[in-house]
């Protein structure tokens, strides 16, 4: 009979972080990395999960899944907490510190150089409707200016020879 393992609650919480940020992985695999049991840990989330609807957890999905408005209140949240503390907000919220990070990252590159980018084609676009659109304009005041200057010669000749037919 095999002796049984215990873990630390450290690492419990670790391994169930880690199955929230699985992505497209199955459970299996990720217990196969942490080198254990998966009965274990489908245990360790089911017991996760039921605890979680017991005392109404703040957020019990992948960071992938929060939205730009809760990325930023938490990162306003989490803003000025000392190591310990933002450790323990994250652990509260099933997130890892790194999270924050790459998420003030994308805040910080969006506002700067990320959007005259994203936007370039769009930028391409216009300036091409633009140039277009002056060419259009030339083309009409021509043909304007040449339709005022055949009706001045009109009644110029109506003057001219008083409405003699020829």
């Amino acid at each position: 009979m095999k002796a049984k393992q215990t873990y630390s609650v450290e690492f419990r919480e670790q391994a169930l972080a880690k199955v929230l940020q699985r992505g497209n992985r199955s459970v299996g695999t990720v217990a196969a990395e942490l080198n254990m049991n998966v009965l274990t840990l489908r245990k360790w989330i089911r017991v996760s999960n039921a605890a979680s609807r017991n005392t109404g957890a703040v957020d019990a999905r992948r960071p992938e899944d929060w939205s730009l408005e809760e990325r930023l209140l938490a990162l306003q949240q989490s803003h000025g907490l000392n190591d310990e503390a933002l450790n323990a907000w994250c652990r509260e919220r099933g997130l890892f510190v790194h999270h924050l990070f790459q998420w003030r990252a994308q805040f910080c590159s969006a506002g700067a150089a990320g959007s005259p980018r994203a936007n370039a084609s769009e930028v391409r676009e216009l300036k091409q409707a633009n140039v277009q659109l002056q060419r259009e304009l030339k083309r009409k005041d021509r043909a304007l200016a040449e339709a005022a200057a055949l009706l001045v010669l009109s009644k110029k000749y109506q003057a001219l020879f008083g409405g003699e037919d020829e």
